[in-house]
């Protein structure tokens, strides 16, 4: 016999904020605890137009790449791959859409890589703008506008956990642990050793290479490489990584591939670009747009259309919308951050049980409210996030796919709901390879296996094995002079997944409105890797000009110093380091980073001039 869950409500005062949500009037949700809203957060990707063109010539008379003008052919491309994706009225924003800078310096690329990041991003939050746009006019008849996107935030985002601090903490600050949520449960990333079972390593193969990743839970991978769970005594970094290289080194990628898969883990193979266009899976995702938009089968046009709220806040598209996530990490919750910028009501759900990655929750968090809940073992939890489901718009899956099937929250299972209560939802599903769904890899359906060529649709992956497979990573490794892969800086990929995914949440809540029925909307890692290599690299002269900014002659110690088997830790720390020599308007200009005030945080008061930190 289960007890009658609490009394559950939506509208947190009936209020939707202007800025993060805090904690007023959450106890009717949750005696538990509760993660609130980080310090720092994007509210849009909007600023003024630049008042002149920057100037293109280097020094040495060359024409220098224009960011700007490479985020306005990816815009294009992206909208020409996607079109059977998005409805005409928000294809007509994509003529208002212009390319801007905060500090008059975002005609330049600012990462110390050959890949187009900053355009790739730019075109998919321009679109996300476009869909915004057309939700308001929907909504309120408002009249076109400009839609601007800011390169110089662009690029803060694609690093943004790098970038948050609080109270002037970053990432690296070992003060930090003591003001967040210590969510590391089995010490995967607070042990090296440990940390060490996610990365890239040469195989029995020389010049072969293969991504091990132990996830949030390292037992499993070390132990099946022969290695202790525990390592006490290892604690230098360069040991640890020959100790672990040599173990990998015992095998073939395939002899890899064929433990992992026994063992239920991530890890992939790197692969070079052409390499993995000739594979079954590669040859299939490149027939599937970045993301789709499909009408869920179980409910297809049997409820009506849902007009969107009133609102009287007209540049917030999505108030009153209600949005449960249910993600870890960065790519899924990046996309429940931004919904939650465009206004809508976001109700975090984790567990007390699953671990994280502790210092992400300041940063992709922001907007939000949390939750935990165990809809495994507790009928009373899962008694109430069916109180919570029932009057929620959209569920964000941020798991393996299939994981919250088996829990009963397919798409079908939404689907069942929603003609219950003659109001449709919208499904987004993120994950790492892409292909999940049936119906080419795209559809509405509730399938996790592999499906026809996708081959890995059901493996579990995160962004460095995105990374890997498509290779972007060896393009970076040869961008910094070496005959091997190098994972890129900063977890970029994740981030544009996460665009990818509130773009196609906002087309799917506009179909919803203007259509009908219950909507899936699908993106991957994987999806937004082959966008982005399909752009193709920068050219030559500009990697060339980029070693030299980025100081390729600065020696071992230096960001071109790095090689395959160095962590994403080290390589975001010498990136950083080099690209504040580099770039430092995107460190030290005024209006790229927002502030809030977060009691969830530990904030305290400043009494000197009444501020808060």
């Amino acid at each position: 016999m289960t007890s009658t869950p609490p009394s559950l409500t939506w509208a947190w005062n009936g209020e939707v904020e202007k800025g993060p949500l805090y904690g007023e009037g959450l106890e009717q949700l949750s005696q538990q605890n509760i993660l609130l809203s980080a310090l720092r957060y994007w509210q849009r990707l909007a600023a003024t137009k630049m008042d002149r063109e920057p100037d293109t010539q280097s020094p040495r008379g060359q024409i220098r790449h224009s960011v700007a003008a490479g985020s306005r052919d990816a815009l294009q491309k992206l909208s020409a791959c996607c079109r059977g994706e998005l409805p005409k009225p928000i294809l007509a924003f994509t003529e208002a859409v212009e390319v801007t800078s905060t500090s008059a310096q975002g005609d330049a690329v600012h990462f110390p890589t050959p890949l187009r990041e900053q355009e790739a991003t730019a075109a998919i939050k321009a679109l996300e703008a476009c869909a915004a746009a057309a939700i308001a006019q929907l909504r309120d008849g408002a009249k076109p506008g400009a839609v601007r996107v800011d390169i110089d935030k662009v690029s803060a985002f694609l690093m943004s956990a790098y970038l948050t601090t609080l109270d002037g903490m970053g990432k690296a600050d070992p003060s930090i642990k003591d003001r967040i949520p210590d969510t590391d449960l089995n010490r995967a990333q607070s042990v090296l050793y440990r940390r060490m079972s996610a990365n890239l390593y040469e195989t029995k193969i020389p010049g072969e290479y293969y991504h091990i990743h132990g996830s949030l839970d390292a037992d499993v991978t070390l132990e099946m490489l022969g290695l202790p769970k525990e390592n006490p005594s290892m604690t230098d970094y360069r040991t640890i990584i020959d100790y672990i290289e040599s173990a990998v080194k015992q095998h073939t990628a395939a002899e890899l591939d064929a433990v992992n898969l026994a063992h239920h883990q991530a890890g992939i193979q790197a692969l070079t670009w052409p390499q993995f266009q000739a594979t079954p899976h590669g040859k299939a995702l490149l027939d599937l747009p970045p993301f789709t938009v499909r009408p869920n089968p179980s409910d297809a046009h049997a409820t009506p259309p849902v007009p969107f709220p009133p609102s009287t806040t007209p540049d917030r598209a999505l108030a009153g919308i209600k949005v449960l996530e249910l993600c870890r990490i960065i790519a899924g919750p990046t996309i429940g951050r931004s919904l939650a910028a465009h206004g809508a009501q976001v109700l975090k759900i984790t567990s007390p049980h699953l671990p994280d990655v502790p210092f992400f929750q300041l940063d992709v968090n922001a907007g939000k409210h949390a939750l935990h809940l165990d809809l495994r073992g507790s009928a009373r939890d899962r008694a109430t996030f069916a109180a919570l489901l029932a009057d929620a718009d959209v569920l964000i899956d941020g798991y393996r796919p299939g994981a919250l099937a088996r829990l009963g929250y397919s798409p079908s299972t939404l689907a069942a709901l929603a003609r219950r209560r003659g109001r449709g939802f919208v499904y987004v599903a993120e994950d790492c390879f892409g292909g999940s769904g049936g119906s080419g890899g795209g559809g509405g359906g509730d399938e996790a296996e592999a499906v026809g060529a996708f081959e890995w649709a059901s493996r579990p992956g995160w962004q460095q094995i995105a990374d890997c497979v498509t290779g972007v990573a060896w393009a970076q490794g040869e961008f910094m002079g070496l005959d091997e892969p190098v994972v890129p800086p900063f977890p970029m990929s994740d981030y544009g997944t996460g665009a990818l995914g509130s773009l196609a949440a906002l087309v799917g809540l506009y179909r919803r409105a203007t259509e009908g029925g219950s909507w899936v909307c699908r993106t991957s890692l994987c999806q937004y890797d082959v966008f982005l290599m399909g752009l193709g690299l920068l050219p030559e002269a500009e990697q060339e000009r980029l070693r030299r900014q980025f100081g390729a002659g600065d020696g071992a110690a230096g960001f071109f110093g790095l090689r395959h088997s160095d962590s994403v830790d080290e390589v975001g720390r010498r990136a950083l380091a080099s690209m504040r020599g580099a770039v430092p308007h995107l460190f030290e200009a005024e209006g790229i980073m927002q502030e809030a005030w977060s009691e969830g945080f530990k904030g305290v008061e400043v009494a000197e001039g009444g501020g808060r930190d």
